[in-house]
């Protein structure tokens, strides 16, 4: 029976370093489950793994997309099922590692089967969502398919794009495509699920300490690398990159805005707030499935 291991967990609970000795143990290739370190821009701030790192095991899935590439979880399922049916072909065990747990679900339990959403589809939303605001936006998608408007917040700008695009290009709801059965991975696969649950002010240590080694790591160059790509119109200023953590900060400490005390300040308050939901979010989201075998809690 194909077994599919994952290591999961709020960021800097250390998923890596544990992958690494999963990895050894049982002839693995190590998966990226994190929506931010499939860019190429921000490898020191998303914190992907080094080089040295990735040295003795292979490491699939990491800075695979430019910027301007739009990611979902439906991209990523796809990509990773790939890597995971490769593994079963070469005889190796695929270790999934990263905190997106949205992208994992998606994985564990398949997705509703949403056509593809043509381009321009989705610029022309992106557009009116940009010119009307967001509230109005959701108004507007209320009168259209009120049973997605009511699950969504006004302010989330990502879901209610998703929900209007979806309606213009297949002509029914979102709530139509998510009543149907999902399409989900082989029936034969199985999950193995680890999740690191550091206690939480250890691991707030954490995030402070690796801010700090990225700080002194150069993780400037790449945000400034990042900044003039954006300013030259080679990535968009709403690109899915531009959220990763402590960007918007440290990208104003290098424009005079801020000072680095306050940027690191923000930086790591943002990232300790992410970390609370992914908290929350795997203590009540990982359940055992028929095809999950084992969901481990390891207070690291």
């Amino acid at each position: 029976m194909p077994k599919i291991k994952i290591i999961t967990g709020p960021t800097a609970s250390g998923k890596s370093s544990y992958a690494i000795d999963v990895a050894r143990g049982c002839n693995g290739v190590i998966i990226n489950a994190d929506s931010m370190q499939l860019y190429k821009d921000l490898p020191i701030l998303t914190a992907q793994p080094s080089e040295d790192e990735q040295e003795g095991f292979p490491h699939k899935l990491y800075s695979i997309l430019d910027s301007n590439d739009r990611s979902d979880a439906v991209l990523w399922a796809k990509l990773a099922t790939a890597e995971i049916n490769e593994c079963f072909k070469n005889g190796q065990t695929p270790v999934l590692v990263g905190g997106t747990g949205f992208y994992l679900k998606a994985l564990i339990e398949g997705l509703s089967p949403i056509p593809e959403i043509p381009i321009e589809t989705r610029h022309f939303t992106e557009k009116l969502q940009i010119m009307v605001g967001n509230p109005a936006f959701h108004e507007l998608l209320k009168a259209r398919d009120p049973e997605i408007a009511e699950k969504i917040h006004p302010h989330n700008t990502q879901r209610l794009v998703h929900a209007w695009e979806v309606l213009e290009a297949t002509g029914k709801p979102l709530s139509y495509w998510q009543s149907l059965p999902k399409e989900g991975p082989d029936k034969n696969w199985k999950f193995e699920i680890v999740v690191l649950l550091p206690e939480r002010e250890k691991l707030y240590r954490n995030i402070d300490k690796r801010f700090d080694i990225m700080l002194n790591n150069k993780v400037m160059n790449e945000v400034i690398a990042l900044y003039k790509r954006v300013e030259k119109g080679e990535v968009e200023k709403d690109a899915n990159i531009i959220v990763a953590h402590g960007y918007r900060a440290l990208r104003d400490y290098h424009l005079g805005l801020k000072t680095i005390e306050e940027a690191r300040e923000i930086g790591t308050k943002d990232t300790r707030h992410y970390a609370k939901r992914q908290f929350t979010w795997f203590r009540n989201q990982i359940k055992k499935t028929n095809n999950i075998e084992s969901v481990t809690y390891l207070e690291v």
